[in-house]
């Protein structure tokens, strides 16, 4: 059963780096409160903002290679509420 998506402002994601994607970096964001849909909506704006490839499954979105502060920057600009975990 899916969740209503809270604003932009409500949401309190989290932007971890993961060494351990087949030897690759990547940022995953988790937390996200919502639909599937908005999810994927916002995993597609960041992996076009980004330039790189990703995905978005079981509420977290993976971001392939190290963008973690441009994607911090990107959540920022769209009025995302997050913090920084990890290295």
């Amino acid at each position: 059963e899916e969740m209503e998506t809270l604003p932009n402002n409500h949401q309190h994601l989290k932007v971890c780096i993961d060494k351990h994607r087949a030897g690759k970096i990547a940022v995953i964001i988790k937390n996200f409160v919502g639909t599937s849909d908005d999810l994927k909506n916002l995993a597609k704006m960041l992996k076009a903002k980004c330039g790189v490839g990703g995905s978005a499954k079981n509420g977290e979105i993976i971001i392939q290679g190290n963008v973690r502060e441009k994607v911090m920057e990107i959540l920022k600009k769209e009025g995302y509420n997050y913090k920084r975990v990890g290295g």
